[in-house]
């Protein structure tokens, strides 16, 4: 028996005001457990999807769905997290305040959010830092404490966009390791990246988006296949060329 797809997207389509059409009846399907990447080059729709999903902006026309809920539903918002691409973090808030603040926001009580709080501290090796504001962080320590608030409140759905861009080779591979540990425990993971040897080495299916349309969609092997390449690098060149 099929099961709910953790996403859903139904011709949706964002314009905005200055007239940039940045996502065209854009239809996407993403299974429940899916480690899912989406690839396209600076104004392909990637950030505009996103922000989509979440709730940052409006769409202009079609449909969301988050495991079956309108994306808009407060059940729908708690199951997703986001890592995005840019270091927002507050700046008066140091490492622990800024996972408790986030837990609180998705309706955790103080002690469930004390006790994730040093769980994600603990796993991202941020503990020795708890008590330091976020202006004092490294680079790859802000990094690490992005990709903790994202799964603060435990989320099915995982957004991660450009989570290692940045970051060191080192660091980076530590978070390879951990977001294939969080795939294997259930969650569902879309994600967007630049670096296209990390979508290959990561994802089971991986999508090609530009200028808000679907290039394609497939495996790693099966886009080399369709593409008639050695890589996803050189898929990648080949359907920006098309």
């Amino acid at each position: 028996m099929p099961t709910t797809p953790a996403l859903e997207l139904s011709a949706l389509t964002k314009r905005y005001d200055s007239g940039l059409l940045a996502l065209d009846r854009f239809d996407l399907e993403v299974h429940d457990g899916a480690f899912f990447g989406l690839l396209g080059p600076n104004g392909a729709g990637k950030t505009t999807l996103i922000s989509a999903v979440c709730n940052l902006i409006r769409v202009t026309g079609g449909e969301i769905r988050i495991f079956g809920l309108d994306h808009r539903q407060p059940d729908a918002r708690r199951m997703v997290g986001l890592a995005e691409q840019d270091v927002n973090l507050d700046r008066f808030l140091d490492v622990e305040e800024t996972l408790l603040y986030h837990g609180g926001y998705y309706g955790m009580d103080r002690a469930s959010a004390r006790r994730r709080a040093g769980e994600m501290m603990d796993v991202f090796d941020l503990r020795a830092k708890a008590g330091v504001r976020a202006p004092q962080l490294s680079g790859g320590m802000r990094r690490r404490l992005l990709l903790a608030r994202a799964l603060m409140h435990e989320p099915r759905l995982v957004i991660l966009d450009e989570p290692t861009a940045g970051v060191d080779f080192e660091l980076r591979l530590e978070l390879w390791a951990y977001i294939r540990r969080l795939h294997r425990a259930g969650a569902t993971i879309l994600l967007t990246t630049h670096y296209l040897e990390e979508a290959e080495e990561l994802c089971e299916e991986i999508a090609i988006i530009r200028g808000g349309r679907l290039l394609a969609r497939d495996t790693a092997e099966g886009l080399r296949e369709a593409y008639e390449a050695d890589s996803i690098a050189d898929v990648y060149v080949k359907a920006m060329a098309s």
